[in-house]
Parts: structure tokens; sequence; C-alpha cells
């Protein structure tokens, strides 16, 4: 998803190469097994076959976690100390992971492999052309420099190839991972979706019927004599009952703010940081709505970095600048107070709700400040 020039800059496409050729030596075993069946029997090339996978399964299957390290940051955890073997043969994940290390050696080494050298192999042929018996180099020039601008095409295929490769190696090895982040994410939604419900019922509920209070008392004042014990009573309610309905609002506002599901991003964040005590410049730059879960996660990333800016920073001035680009909303919360933040219980709640988005949260705090809270929510498409 990044820019051409900055994907071909990066280091992934040399990560993703290196990932599937390191496989290829995986054939050989395989290999070794065939040439036992062909030269002394079936009966001894199944027999080396059972050998070679009871003891070099646990092997490969480390391998495969060791240079998934190469295309994925996430390191797969490691399986422990393992059970004896008649329980291991009783576990279905034993049969799953040794179903695709038989698969690997058999057949995804040579995928990769081919898969490389097709990606490759227009470009270097167009490259060899000078080289070529019978070419004239001059001749040929043309046809290698068409084959120099072409091999950058290849890193695509080669990289998107080791993408799955290793999306299908992490699903395999840590089976349980995609669950919990399935099962997190709808625990959000349900959350989300039981907030919006809490929000419409105190704004349809409880807020009319103090809106309707008020009114009545505020008429109810009008007909009683100026300064009597009971205008100033009702005076009083009437009070009471307007700094309710602000405090009412305030809390239907911080449970799912209707500007948020109205108007967007932009004017949520515009709507806090007119409230907040501390003076906040607000520069985000949206070309369109982002997707609901995106924005409530980033509203609340706003929310709680502006108050712990208020409530912890001493702070003259803050700024909240945001940014669609490369495939990823770009959330950036600054300010000038004394630092020294440290990750507590606010921000790792806030760490787990970006993480349920695949986001990453990035806190830079020294003494003396500034303090820069970034945020990089995956998004890829504006809706």
């Amino acid at each position: 998803m990044q820019r051409p020039w900055a994907f071909l800059r990066s280091s992934w496409p040399w990560r993703s190469l290196a990932y599937l050729l390191v496989g290829a030596p995986l054939g050989a075993i395989p290999l070794g097994v065939f040439a036992a069946a062909y030269r002394y029997g079936v009966v001894v090339g199944l027999t080396a076959g059972i050998v070679a996978a009871m003891l070099l399964g646990p092997l490969v299957a480390r391998f495969e976690r060791t240079r998934l390290r190469l295309v994925d940051r996430v390191p797969v955890p490691s399986p422990g100390p393992r059970p004896p073997l008649t329980t291991r043969l009783r576990d279905p994940v034993t049969w799953r992971e040794y179903g695709f290390i038989l698969i690997s050696m058999l057949t995804l080494w040579i995928l990769d492999l081919a898969l490389v050298l097709t990606s490759a192999w227009v470009p270097l042929i167009l490259m060899s052309g000078p080289f070529q018996p019978g070419v004239d180099p001059r001749s040929g020039l043309p046809l290698a420099l068409l084959g120099v601008a072409l091999l950058p095409l290849a890193a695509y295929p080669t990289t998107a190839w080791a993408g799955a490769r290793a999306m299908i190696a992490r699903a395999v090895f840590a089976p349980g991972e995609a669950e919990i982040i399935r099962s997190r994410a709808r625990l959000v939604d349900a959350f989300e979706n039981e907030r919006r419900r809490i929000e419409r019922d105190l704004h349809d509920g409880a807020q009319q019927r103090l809106v309707s209070l008020t009114m009545k008392l505020g008429l109810a004042r009008l007909d009683l004599a100026p300064g009597s014990p009971a205008e100033a009573q009702i005076a009083e309610a009437h009070e009471e009952a307007k700094q309710a309905l602000a405090e009412l609002r305030e809390l239907i506002r911080g449970v799912h703010p209707q500007v948020l599901t109205n108007r967007g991003l932009a004017a949520a964040v515009q709507d806090v940081a007119g409230r907040s005590p501390v003076p906040v410049r607000v520069d985000i730059d949206l070309a369109a709505r982002l997707p609901v879960t995106v924005e409530v996660v980033a509203y609340y990333v706003v929310c709680e970095a502006l108050t712990n800016v208020a409530r912890h920073s001493g702070a003259c001035r803050s700024s909240v600048r945001a940014r669609h680009r490369d495939g990823a909303l770009h959330l950036e919360i600054d300010d000038d107070g004394r630092g020294g933040a440290v990750p507590g219980t606010g921000l790792a709640g806030l760490a787990d709700r970006v993480s349920v988005v695949d986001g990453v949260m990035k806190l830079s705090s020294p003494q003396g400040g500034p303090t820069s809270l970034q945020v990089e929510i995956p998004c890829p498409v504006s809706a």
C-alpha cells in the first residue's frame, strides 16, 4: 500500500525475497526420500519418510517460525515444552502443523522459486541482451535498459506472495491469535453499539424530560410574585434543573457525541478542542469520511490525550494534527508541557483500543518536554 518509490526504497522487497529463497533447502528432504524409494524400494522410502517426518518435523516447524520474522515483525509464540509423543498425536494442532510442513516441503518451496524466477525472468532476459551470442552490444543496450527499468516491478508479486505465505504460516502456527483478534474486534463493536444505544436513550429520553421540566419551572416562575418565598424556591429549582441538563448534555457528549456521527472526525475534534482548558490548535485535513471504527478510535484517542494534557502536563499550548496518507490515518497530539509522561492505565487503555484496529501508538515525552503522541491506524480506503 506504500507509494512506489517509498516501497522500493524500503527493506520489504529484499526481506520478501530472502523469505522465499531460504525455504528452498526444504526441498532436499522429500528429494532424499524419493531417491531412497527409487533406489531401495517403496517400503524403504516410506520408512525413511516417516522417520524423517518424526525427527525433522519439530526442526522444520522451528525453522518456519524463525524465518517468518523476515516478513512479520510480530514473532510467533513459542510452543513451549513439548508434551509426550502420544499426547501430541492426539492433538489436531500437531496434525495441522505436520500437514503444513509436508505441503511446504513438497510444493510450496517450488512455488516460491517459480514465482521469484517468473517475476525476474523477463527483466533478466532483456538485461542479458547485449551478451547474447550474435547480438551487437550496441543494439542490445536498449533492451538491457528496458530490463533494468522493469526489474523493480518484480518486487510487487514477490512481496505479495511472501505476505500471503506468511499469513498462512501464522494461521497454522498461531491459530489462536486470529481468533483472539476477531474476538476483541467483536467486543469493541458490541461496546460501541451499546454506547450508541445509551447515548440515544439519554438524548431522546432523560434529556427531553429535563428540557420539559426546565421550561415548566421557568413558566411557573413567571406566574409567581417576584421576591416571594415560592418564587425563590422555584428559581432555585429552575437553576438546578438547568445545571442538571447541562451535566446530562456533557455526559451524552462523552458517551458518544452526535457531532462525530453527523459531521465526522474533524468537527468532533474541533468541538473537544473548544472545550479544553488548554488552547488547542487543530489541523485536520481529510478528503472524505473515514470508516466509523477508525473515527471512533481516533476521537477517543484525542479526548484522552487532551484530558491528560489538561490534568498533568502543565502545558500552555497543544495541537492536534491528522492526515490520511499511504493507506493509513496518521494522528499526532503535541503539547509544550513538562514531559515525563509514562505509559499508565490511561495510555495502556488507548494502546489496547488502537491495537484492536491494527494500529500503532508511539509516545515521546522526555523530561522537560515536549510530549508527542503519534497514532497510525490502517485505513486503506477513505469511506
